[in-house]
């Protein structure tokens, strides 16, 4: 299985200048919106037929707030999601992922990564030189970890050990307009984020705590 050509649209707006992307497969013409925080209604003028796939990046409430949209639009969407939230979503057709798993959907080829901290089910969804992170990786730092499920040094060791590794062209896609663009390449991240410079997971946490204190 290879990737072949693909594009992504992005669209603005939730309740916290989310972002939210459709990624469509240009050869099979699957379209595939990744969380649902914006109104179906926002995005259906640009999609062509229906949804055949939704990739959720975790399950905080501004990330799959129009998600009841979507189903009753697109029964049998296929919502795609972590194993640990599989039962939060009240869908015909749910895939429960797992770290390291390969997705295909239409012509693409999808890596599941479980990178949890910002919350136990967040994952991001790599496809060639191309990530969307949610709220795990923002462009200038990393998702916060003051909520209920949150854990720093489980931050620490997904952005350290499964992003910051990844290829440094890679581009980022985050999951909301936080930084000073709306992408960003890895390496570029890491020039430009304090936390993202870390000695060690002590002195993330360290990081971290001084800039919730700012």
């Amino acid at each position: 299985m290879i990737n072949t050509d693909f594009a992504i649209r992005s669209f603005k707006g939730g309740y916290d200048d989310n972002f939210q992307y459709v990624l469509t497969c240009m050869q099979s013409r699957a379209q595939i919106p990744i969380d649902a925080a914006l109104p179906l209604e926002t995005v259906r003028p640009f999609i062509r037929g229906a949804f055949v796939a939704m990739l959720i990046t975790h399950t905080h409430g501004d990330h799959i707030a129009f998600i009841d949209e979507y189903l009753e639009a697109f029964p049998e969407l296929l919502i795609i999601i972590h194993e640990s939230s599989a039962g939060r979503i009240s869908a015909v057709n749910v895939h429960p992922t797992q770290d390291g798993e390969l997705i295909q959907i239409g012509r693409l080829n999808i890596n599941v990564i479980h990178t949890p901290g910002h919350f136990p089910d967040s994952s991001c969804y790599k496809l060639e030189n191309v990530i969307f992170t949610g709220d795990t990786l923002f462009v200038g730092r990393t998702g916060r970890t003051i909520s209920q499920g949150s854990d720093t040094g489980e931050l620490y060791h997904s952005v350290y050990n499964k992003l910051l590794t990844l290829p440094q062209k890679t581009i980022i896609y985050p999951g909301h307009d936080y930084g000073q663009s709306p992408t960003i390449t890895m390496v570029r991240n890491i020039e430009i984020s304090p936390l993202l410079q870390a000695a060690n997971e002590q002195d993330f946490i360290e990081r971290m705590a001084a800039l919730e204190a700012s």
